[in-house]
């Protein structure tokens, strides 16, 4: 059973960064596709970043130029680092692994800006 835990979200002022860290158990995930989502109050899920299995990355338009993902396969780890954050950036944040006939998502960490 393969289990994801985030963590690094908190509170920041605009600005600022974070790293969020996606801890995969159960499964070696480096050869899977793995995305990042948020979800603000009262919005949808959206995509902010995705990276392939050799490496490639996505961005949302709205996080292009200030977040990068990365993965360490060594760790098993997904990464998001965040920078220049601002309140829109505000949302809980899912890591997700795509298996090919499924996917699984971690808890959420939640990540607010403000001053």
């Amino acid at each position: 059973q393969v289990q994801l835990v985030e963590s690094g979200g908190g509170l920041v002022q605009p600005g600022g960064s974070l790293r969020l860290s996606c801890a995969a158990s159960g499964s070696t995930v480096s050869i899977y596709g793995m995305d990042w989502y948020r979800q603000a109050p009262g919005k949808q899920r959206e995509l902010v970043a995705t990276i392939t299995s050799g490496g490639s990355t996505n961005y949302a338009d709205s996080v292009k130029g200030r977040f990068t993902i990365s993965r360490d396969n060594g760790k098993n780890t997904l990464y998001l680092r965040m920078n220049s954050l601002k309140p829109e950036d505000t949302a809980v944040y899912y890591c997700k692994l795509n298996f090919p006939r499924h996917s699984v998502w971690g808890q959420g960490t939640q990540v607010t800006v403000s001053s």
